[in-house]
């Protein structure tokens, strides 16, 4: 517990400080790409990744968008990032939620095509970030093998990649880098809200 009084404080915050430092200087280059997992069952998987976006195109930095299933209908971020075309590649390669395909076998050509997309613009050198959205799910229904995404993320070089979607397969949280698991407390969904523009999509 951090002290009240302020010179106690001072000290407190000060060995905080040092301590900070220390370990800053004892980090390395990681020379190559990093990997991050957002998943779990909580909201903001992907709108954490669109933030990450932000970031790395606010440093001038090409970024790349591959959606494993969302389909051709309108999001806010993507009408928001159409504006840094020049910086930014969107693919939309899903053919819609998975319960409304009703097709394994189109859902399994459509995960394989977007996979073999996301290879070419991992290991092109092209990127200095490569979202692949909610490809979670797709390995969740083995609509994908976890050996052929981990195959396309080792050709990554010094791309980072950021997979999304709930249910990310343990072999895959093993390999990446940072993993970060949405915990859902409450949703306005099940209260019976319908998702909301600008919130949700």
């Amino acid at each position: 517990m951090i002290s009240s009084d302020p010179e106690t404080h001072k000290q407190e915050m000060k060995k905080l400080q040092e301590a900070q430092s220390k370990k800053r200087r004892e980090l390395k280059d990681p020379e190559r790409g990093l990997v991050l997992v957002h998943t779990g069952d909580g909201k903001g998987k992907s709108s954490s990744a669109f933030g990450v976006i932000a970031r790395a195109l606010g440093w001038g930095q090409k970024v790349a968008v591959v959606q494993f299933i969302k389909g051709k209908w309108k999001t806010g971020e993507k009408q928001f990032f159409s504006r840094f075309s020049d910086k930014l590649d969107w693919h939309v390669m899903g053919d819609g939620f998975t319960w409304d395909t009703q097709n394994r076998e189109q859902d399994i050509e459509a995960a394989e095509k977007a996979l073999e997309k996301a290879k070419s613009l991992i290991s092109s050198g092209d990127f200095a970030l490569v979202v692949l959205d909610e490809i979670n799910i797709a390995m969740r229904y083995d609509y994908l093998e976890t050996e052929a995404v981990i195959a396309a993320l080792e050709t990554r070089g010094n791309t980072s990649v950021i997979l999304t979607g709930r249910n990310a397969k343990p072999e895959l949280m093993e390999y990446a880098d940072t993993v970060t698991e949405m915990t859902e407390v409450k949703h306005a969904f099940h209260s019976g809200i319908r998702a909301q523009q600008g919130i949700d999509f």
